[in-house]
């Protein structure tokens, strides 16, 4: 395949790196990349970013078929551009697409594309510290059909957001509530793929929970709903005594890539990682014993997130008075002083791009 690029004929201002937020500023161009039986994937092309056009019974609006990625792009102090672990993010969004019924794709193909079009777009990645530009590769069903089947025609897009920190506490300590009454994927579903049904059974009980003033649901197994799986937005971890504890993957719990990378890091540093599961109760028991150190979240969006609280019915566990603990901090600067280039990738996590 040959990648086309077209540029826009006027590009967009160029919003306040202070003023970003998380999702809400889109640059100037996009990839897409159009897939038929006949031609396979094809046509992979950057142009200006524009809405897709959709007939009515397009698929993907009826039956969810799509799966989708979440990557960032790193300005350095000395200006360059790069990327952190998106061989990882493409080779998981293929083993969603396998689960959905959606062909896989180049992953190197479509690395070198995106290289290519934050290359175009590298005024748009963010100089302020701790921002960058967020990478959000989608497929969607194109068919335009009434009927509960795989589609035959996808399309492919990516598109990038300049962004500053997900949540506007930023680097403090958050507090999850734990729903008793919904469950948001159970092991041989879909729970281990990223696709949009997974975010849109979180909705009703995340605003459930911020209506009672807590950030984020932590979810418990679908099954008995007594184990602890996953937070809506990243993976979890738990400090008792000197192990670092977090759940087991287990076909419910999304295989987070800055999971992976805390789990290294552990390891390298001799820490001793536990994965296996933990219950509720448990974690309450760890917390009335004195044993439980430290919670915190991990994902691509927030890198590392403390928690300082944590609900679960009546009870309220407050966690390291609620503050940054130590294995939090260092695993945050760990991660993000390679991101930024602070620090040395000796891990061979990393993508430049200029």
């Amino acid at each position: 395949m040959r990648l086309t690029v077209k540029k826009a004929d006027k590009l967009k201002p160029k919003p306040d790196d202070s003023k970003l937020g998380f999702g809400s500023f889109f640059t100037d161009h996009m990839f897409n990349m159009d897939y038929n039986p006949e031609e396979g994937w094809h046509n992979p092309r950057i142009e200006p970013y524009a809405s897709i056009d959709m007939d009515p019974a397009t698929m993907v609006l009826h039956y969810g078929q799509t799966v989708f990625e979440g990557l960032k792009a790193f300005r350095t102090d000395s200006g360059n551009i790069r990327l952190f672990r998106p061989k990882n993010n493409f080779s998981r969004m293929n083993c969603s697409s396998h689960a959905l019924c959606i062909p896989e794709f180049d992953e190197a193909f479509v690395l070198d594309s995106l290289k290519k079009l934050v290359a175009i777009e590298k005024d748009w990645v963010p100089k302020a510290p701790e921002t960058s530009l967020y990478i959000r590769p989608t497929i969607i069903a194109m068919d335009a059909f009434l009927g509960v089947r795989a589609s035959n025609t996808y399309r492919f897009f990516i598109i990038l957001s300049p962004v500053g920190a997900y949540y506007s506490e930023g680097f403090n300590p958050v507090k999850i509530w734990v729903t008793k009454d919904h469950v948001r994927a159970v092991r041989g579903g879909l729970g281990e793929s990223k696709t949009a049904g997974n975010y849109a059974a979180s909705l009703y009980a995340g605003e459930e929970a911020h209506r009672n003033g807590y950030t984020q649901v932590l979810w418990l197994d679908g099954v008995e709903q007594k184990y602890i799986e996953e937070v809506g937005s990243m993976n979890i971890f738990f400090v008792i005594d000197e192990d670092l504890v977090t759940p087991k993957l287990n076909g419910s719990i999304l295989p987070g890539i800055t999971r992976n990378s805390v789990i290294s890091l552990a390891k390298l540093w001799n820490l001793k990682v536990v994965e296996r599961e933990i219950s509720i109760d448990e974690l309450i028991d760890t917390f009335d014993s004195g044993k439980l150190k430290e919670i915190f979240g991990s994902g691509t969006a927030a890198v590392i997130s403390p928690v300082g609280e944590i609900k679960y019915g009546d009870k309220v566990l407050v966690v390291g008075n609620d503050k940054v603990g130590p294995v939090a901090n260092r695993f945050f600067k760990a991660i993000t002083d390679i991101q930024y280039g602070r620090a040395e990738d000796n891990l061979g996590w990393i993508e430049p791009v200029l």
